[in-house]
């Protein structure tokens, strides 16, 4: 094609209002699909990965020709701008119509500077922060090469067996949703033509963090009231903050694959909620689908164009059966059309027909990725994550003097700080939390180390976390021989941190765990530890909530840091010694046992349910033999300090219509730190056309208190926040009587009740 013909048909005017330049995206995209043969149109829907490219290679590498047939319309997890500029080269050079690349990538929690994982994140109850680690992380990849990110993971999970859900933001849609706009917002900016921006894909739709049985990819069986109820707001919530694409689930939902659910992907996503950008596949969701016992290749392929699919990951299905199901009348020339279109458009949006090579400049790169001033950043905002579990008799903070005395697999293990899918990041230079007491103590303190335990017992389930340049670095030792060296060297401490709990790869894609306790040998090197008389401190690594009674009960000070990221041993020491006051609060229930799972706060009555303050009744839903309670509820997190609350003002107790509630409560900081608390807003909903839960989140604001400090906080609600969706899926709200809860976790609130008519 003329390459002046071609500027002056893309060439763009920028001050458009976002209606105006969709429309002008539309045209552009039209007078390019114009130019195109049916297999560059298909050839645009294809993402293959790009495995088989290095740089220098891409002339001869495999991808290659099919760039050079107009056979691929982007590629993902090619990693530089060096690179990606050499294949950006191969399709603007040697391409029929030069139409440029998307270039995606997995950037999760942080591209080469890596934020803790978004469980973690979310704990910091912070919408600026959160907003802040996606807006670092696009400026990073951008300078690297990446247009295209798979993330905010927005899927609901209310089960810790499941791996993935150290990729969320826990088990509460309000709180969910909250947290999908401020990872759109900080991928996506104002403008996505902004070089320093990247398209951000809410994933994974829908229902995914809902698998039988916790079960990576199993089934999924929900009602359509619980669905827009309870797990569909946060991915909503995306849409509406203007999310680039949409990434398809692995499981069904309502007997019918994702890839391939009309239902969902039409009627849902673009009829009810207006999605206007494209559709991608997970990796071989479509091919998947045969295995679902949808039929072949063919028939799926065609199956997920029909339901809206846009753009088909890895599996190539459409690529090699679209052209015979067009022929057949299976599918049409206007979805392969529209589908084309679609992304188009957004490499218009991204600028890409502007300048292919924006997003591949290898000197900003060298000035923007992982430079000391982000790295500080990360530690900062890492710090703001952890949630201090437990903390008797003051314990923590610990003071910099003395002998410490460092045990446990996490204690010295550098690779493992990113936690997982952090696949851009550079684990070998991330700060172990050795490092990070080294670098806190200097000489103020003598430190001393032992491993006391591998991650696990069993060295087949090590081999099988010690993945994607993730070692956990098995001692071949027996594991009496590690405890009698751990017990060695803490001898004459005066304080024990045991770095415990799980290494990077044990939560996260593909690692459901069915025991979701302390893994038995750190177990039983606390035993050890615990015997010597001293203070021990546990420092807990986790992607996951875990079934640590034993660990509540025996041990007097526990810090759960997550997995931190890059600077993870710099913050962590921060909090230990006091530099930082922890301030995180839960957004996933910790269960006593793994036989309470799965367990929430926003869980529904029974017609028998158990009596205020009661542990067992007969005839009533309870356990025999445990109680009902979680370990820690949804909201806990403790400080350094204590905060007071005052009772609940209500500027109205009768209320009508489209009247708005005031509810305002003073919070004093009592202690002897300053501190940071997360002021939590509940209400119920007593009466209702169909069962309500017995707590909702509707509102949250994280307050900073000095020592001695009271701040007067105000929530507002309206007829809005009391809207759910009935049987019918109208989205309505019902007069009647509501309970106001306020409190600094779920459990311990103070309330008050209020009549709403219509």
């Amino acid at each position: 094609m003329n390459k002046k013909l071609f500027l002056g048909v893309l060439s763009l005017g920028v001050a458009l209002g976002t209606a105006q330049a969709q429309d002008e995206y539309t045209r552009k995209a039209d007078s390019v699909l114009a130019l195109m043969t049916l297999e560059e149109k298909i050839g645009q829907i294809n993402l293959p990965a790009a495995g088989d490219i290095t740089t220098g290679q891409a002339e001869s590498a495999n991808i290659a020709e099919k760039i050079k047939d107009g056979k691929v319309g982007g590629l993902f997890n090619l990693k530089g701008a060096e690179k990606i500029r050499d294949v950006q080269r191969v399709a603007m050079e040697e391409s029929r119509l030069k139409i440029p690349l998307l270039f995606g990538m997995d950037v999760i929690h942080g591209y080469e500077t890596v934020f803790p994982i978004p469980l973690g994140i979310s704990s910091s109850w912070d919408m600026g922060l959160i907003e802040k680690t996606a807006r670092i992380a696009a400026e990073e990849a951008s300078a690297d090469g990446i247009s295209w990110t798979f993330s905010p993971m927005t899927d609901i999970s209310r089960d810790p067996r499941w791996g993935r859900v150290s990729e969320g933001s826990g088990e509460d849609p309000y709180l969910g949703s909250k947290i999908a706009k401020a990872m759109v917002k900080g991928y996506q900016g104002d403008d996505l033509s902004d070089p320093q921006t990247i398209m951000a894909t809410v994933k994974h739709f829908a229902l995914y963090g809902a698998p039988e049985a916790g079960r990576d990819y199993h089934s999924v069986d929900m009602s359509r009231q619980k669905m827009y109820n309870e797990y569909f707001p946060p991915y909503k919530a995306a849409i509406e903050a203007g999310v680039g694409s949409v990434m398809t689930a692995f499981n069904d939902v309502d007997g019918i694959p994702a890839s391939g659910n009309k239902w969902l992907m039409t009627e849902v996503l673009r009829n009810q909620w207006g999605f206007d950008g494209f559709v991608v596949t997970d990796y071989t969701a479509i091919n998947e689908m045969i295995d679902h016992g949808m039929g072949d290749l063919q028939t799926v392929s065609a199956m997920a164009l029909n339901a809206g699919v846009e753009m088909d990951m890895v599996g190539e299905g459409f690529l090699t059966t679209l052209e015979k199901s067009l022929e057949e009348g299976k599918v049409t020339q206007e979805q392969i059309d529209n589908a084309a279109r679609l992304i188009l458009i957004a490499k218009f949006r991204l600028g890409l027909f502007d300048d292919p090579y924006r997003y591949s400049d290898p000197e900003r790169a060298k000035s923007e990725v992982f430079t000391p001033e982000k790295r500080q950043i990360s530690r900062e905002l890492a710090s703001q994550t952890f949630v201090l579990l437990k903390n008797e008799d003051n314990l923590l903070p610990l003071k910099k003097e003395g002998k410490i005395a460092l045990v446990g697999p996490m204690a010295n293990n550098r690779k493992n700080m990113t936690g997982t899918w952090s696949v851009a990041g550079r684990h070998d230079e991330s700060v172990s939390l050795l490092d990070g007491l080294k670098n806190a103590l200097g000489d103020q303190a003598e430190i001393v180390t032992a491993r006391g335990a591998n991650v696990a017992v069993d060295s087949l389930l090590e081999s099988r976390i010690s993945i994607f340049g993730k070692d956990t670095e098995r001692d071949p030792r027996p594991d009496e021989n590690l405890i009698a060296e751990a017990l060695e060297i803490s001898k004459d401490a005066d304080v024990i941190i045991a770095a415990m709990g799980e290494s990077a790869e044990m939560s996260g894609e593909a690692s459901s765990m069915t025991n979701i306790e302390l893994q038995k040998n750190q177990r039983e090197l606390l035993k050890a530890l615990k015997g010597t008389g001293k203070p021990v401190v546990m420092v807990l690594f986790t992607g996951r909530p875990l079934a640590i009674k034993w660990e509540e009960e025996n041990v007097p000070a526990i810090l759960n840091v997550w997995f931190a990221g890059s600077e993870a041993g710099d913050a962590i020491s921060d909090a230990l010694f006091g530099d930082v006051n922890p301030s995180g609060k839960l957004t996933a229930t910790f269960p006593q046992n793994v036989g309470q799972v799965p367990i929430y706060y926003n869980h529904k009555n029974t017609g028998r349910p158990l009596g205020e303050g009661e542990w067992f009744q007969k005839f009533r839903s309870n356990y025999l033999d445990v109680s009902n309670e979680p370990l820690y509820p949804f909201g806990f997190g403790l400080s350094y300090t204590t905060f007071e609350y005052g009772d609940i003002n209500l500027s109205k107790t009768s209320l009508q219509g489209n009247e708005t509630l005031e509810i305002t409560i003073d919070v004093t900081n009592s202690g002897e730190y300053d501190g940071a608390e997360v002021v939590q807003l509940y209400i119920r909903d007593m009466v209702a056309s169909i069962t309500r839960p017995v707590k909702e989140l509707k509102g949250f604001e994280k307050i900073q208190l000095a020592a001695g400090e009271t701040k007067t906080v105000t929530f507002e609600l309206t007829t809005e926040d009391l809207k759910f969706y009935n049987n019918e899926i109208e989205h309505i709200w019902e007069p009647g009587e509501f309970q106001i809860m306020v409190g600094g976790n779920s459990r311990d609130v103070k309330s008050k009740m209020i009549t709403w008519e219509e």
